[in-house]
């Protein structure tokens, strides 16, 4: 009779263990599953902020070309008027547009052109090929480098 006592309470034992190996199982399956829908929802969340960055700053984007323009008007009375209130207005204008994450491009006359941000209105005779002579209109890019607008300049030409 011990025997068959024994025998039952090994097989309970056996039992016993294989449920709990069984417990084991799916609890790292499960700790898998979790450690998945975790990682897939940091990705949603960091895209869902890149889109939204993107969006912001494509909104931008449509505003702040239609006041290039104006921005440009602004500028070339200045050169005229020499006004300190249009100077003024002419400053605010391009604070904000570096509050948006905007920078100026600016090239210097006799620096070398660079296509990347400036674009050519006219080629003018000059001493060595591809230097700025004069910048017609400055250009703007977002400081991650995509370009608003490029900046317009005259370069040079040696013609022999």
């Amino acid at each position: 009779m011990m025997k068959i006592k024994k025998t039952a309470s090994s097989d309970a034992q056996k039992s016993k263990v294989k449920s709990e190996d069984k417990i084991h199982e799916e609890i790292e399956v499960m700790k898998g599953m979790l450690a998945r829908t975790l990682a897939d929802y940091d990705n949603l969340k960091r895209r869902t902020e890149e889109e939204k960055i993107s969006w912001t700053k494509f909104s931008s984007l449509s505003i702040i070309s239609r006041l290039l323009p104006i921005l440009d008007m602004l500028e070339k009375g200045q050169e005229h008027l020499k006004d300190s209130g249009l100077a003024i207005a002419i400053l605010e204008f391009k604070k904000v547009f570096i509050e948006e994450g905007l920078e100026e491009v600016n090239p210097k006359i006799g620096s070398e052109f660079d296509e990347n941000t400036q674009e050519v209105v006219e080629v003018v005779d000059g001493k060595v090929d591809n230097m700025i002579s004069e910048v017609v209109v400055t250009g703007w890019k977002f400081k991650d480098g995509n370009v608003v607008r490029h900046a317009k300049v005259k370069v040079t030409k040696v013609n022999n």
